[in-house]
């Protein structure tokens, strides 16, 4: 059995192997992973060792005191949080063996089409078709919309309708989707920030072989739910240090800025630090639940309040800041591979806080799935659920 003496040995053995110092950063990753290091509660040869998800923290503290690269984890969350447990569950061989290293090491970036212009909430209501010629290749069509990093992906994660004449959670297909193939048209969409960080992305006569469609035809539904729970954990339930995230700057100017403060204002920031802190330890549980299997719809309730959070205290800075709070650096639109909440000022922060309810799953949809899922309150009426996909009113 893999203990944390068996890790430190082997990082070691890697560290020996391929010095941080002197070893290509491409070449010190892939090494990484074909030790097993990557993700070591993967299977071996897949970047794992069959280890204990809780184990990693073992490997990443060796690797960060050596001065080690990492696989700068920002720029490729959806496909180290959303497409490679996926392709994990629901993959064959084959795909496991093909994508999860490049992933791993970044040198495929992958994004996510999901949602639609008609199916945002609503997701299983999709209208992007997938026709397959005979027993060939699949031929899509359709629009994506709120695509984050479409501009900078490899591949992305598709599902389709492939079958309208069953209720719509049924006649859904997921899919493995070459963002370079012809008839993959991406766009960009400028926010309220000036960013244009998502995309639109249109689908015409794009061939896919079946051969990338992951998991059986009809379930789609099924494989996007493993992708949506990793999705919710990975916006949620991100790592931060105490004072991490936005109510670090918030903090910062209390601090610094004694002309600024108020009675008022300082009872609201002791609340919001406090939901922050509460918030963070949180994340650790569910961290710690996580590394015991897979995600649940525990999530939800995580990314909702995040997303409350974040605003609140975005809210709470810019009102700190007076005048001050309303000035924005820059309106010129920018392709970043990253959104950057704290290297930005106050205003970009509250402005980019208004998305956070939205992207990974609206506010109000994570409200009934915690409500259903996690404490057991009887569903909302749908009468949508036993109607074909084709006879819906849209």
């Amino acid at each position: 059995m893999t203990d944390a003496a068996e890790l430190k040995r082997r990082t070691a053995e890697l560290l020996a192997a391929h010095p941080p110092a002197t070893t290509d950063r491409l070449d010190f990753l892939r090494a990484r992973f074909d030790a097993g290091l990557a993700w070591v509660h993967y299977p071996e040869g897949l970047g794992g060792l069959g280890a204990a998800r809780s184990l990693q923290a073992v490997v990443d503290a060796e690797l960060e005191a050596a001065g080690a690269p990492d696989n700068d984890p920002r720029r490729n969350g959806i496909g180290l949080g959303m497409a490679a447990p996926t392709i994990l569950k629901y993959g064959t061989e084959e795909q496991k063996q093909r994508y999860l290293r490049p992933l791993w090491t970044g040198e495929e970036v992958w994004c996510q089409l999901f949602s639609e212009p008609g199916a945002g909430s609503d997701l299983a209501g999709l209208g992007t078709r997938a026709v397959r010629e005979g027993d060939g290749d699949w031929v899509v069509n359709g629009q994506k919309v709120w695509t984050s990093s479409a501009h900078n992906a490899r591949w992305a994660i598709l599902i389709a309708r492939t079958d309208p004449d069953v209720p719509k959670h049924a006649g859904i297909t997921y899919f493995l989707c070459d963002m370079t193939d012809p008839g993959v048209d991406v766009r960009p969409l400028r926010q309220i920030t000036g960013e244009a960080e998502f995309n639109e992305v249109f689908l015409t006569d794009v061939r896919i072989p079946d051969s990338r469609r992951l998991g059986a035809i009809g379930d789609g539904w099924k494989v996007a739910q493993t992708t949506l729970n990793n999705e919710r954990v990975a916006i949620g339930g991100m790592r931060l240090p105490r004072e991490g995230g936005m109510i670090g700057p918030v903090s910062k100017t209390w601090r610094e800025r004694p002309e600024l403060r108020t009675h008022d204002l300082h009872q609201r920031l002791l609340g919001l630090w406090v939901e922050a802190e509460v918030a963070r330890l949180t994340g650790e549980r569910l961290r710690q639940q996580l590394a015991l299997g897979q995600p649940g719809p525990e999530g939800a309730g995580m990314k909702l309040a995040f997303a409350r959070l974040n605003q609140e205290i975005s809210g709470l800075e810019v009102e700190l800041r007076g005048e001050e709070g309303l000035l924005y650096d820059d309106w010129t639109m920018r392709r970043p591979e990253l959104v950057d909440f704290t290297g930005r000022d106050a205003g970009y922060r509250y402005l980019r806080s208004k998305g956070n309810s939205i992207e990974g799953g609206t506010s109000e949809v994570l409200l009934n799935i915690v409500a259903e899922r996690v404490l057991g309150l009887p569903s909302e009426p749908r009468t949508d659920k036993d109607v074909a996909w084709k006879d819906l009113a849209r």
